[in-house]
């Protein structure tokens, strides 16, 4: 197995996570998943709940970067904010298991994966499932969005020479 990038599609409800295996220029999908929070939760335990399981994807997997979409505001201004905060924790997680971050906005990795930044969330999904050979993309589309990072941080670092 070569590379190992874990790609992250931050939230505090839903943070899709997805890890490919990079090997002179081939992309291999090894896991992927979606680690959920209960609606019920207040605020500080959903971050608590995805920073562990952060955590504990590096601890298991230990890959050799994390790459992230960055935030966007949109109208919404109460999902950024819970974006905002679950980004936090994975930069915490991430620092504290001393991986590299990277960070892509949505538009360059739709860019990436599909071929225009005006991508619909269908579209990267489909864009995931045909590199990869899977029958029907990953789901939720933010465990699709996750590998979407990954795979963009493999061709963005092969481009610039980065980790």
């Amino acid at each position: 197995m070569g590379r190992l990038i874990l790609g992250i599609d931050p939230g505090n409800a839903r943070c899709g996570w997805g890890l490919v295996s990079e090997d002179v220029g081939r992309l291999e999908l090894v896991a992927c998943g979606c680690l959920e929070t209960p609606k019920g939760l207040g605020s500080g335990q959903r971050l608590m709940q995805v920073y562990t399981g952060i955590q504990e994807l590096l601890a298991t997997y230990q890959p050799s970067c994390l790459a992230m979409e960055k935030l966007f505001f949109n109208r919404n201004i109460t999902s950024a904010m819970g974006v905002a905060e679950a980004r936090g924790v994975v930069l915490l997680a991430a620092a504290q298991a001393g991986v590299a971050v990277a960070e892509y906005t949505p538009s360059e990795i739709k860019e990436t994966v599909v071929g225009t930044g005006a991508a619909k969330k269908k579209e990267v999904g489909l864009a995931v499932a045909l590199t990869f050979g899977l029958a029907k993309p990953p789901s939720p589309d933010d465990t699709a969005d996750a590998v979407a990072v990954a795979m963009t941080h493999s061709f963005w670092s092969e481009l610039n020479g980065l980790e």
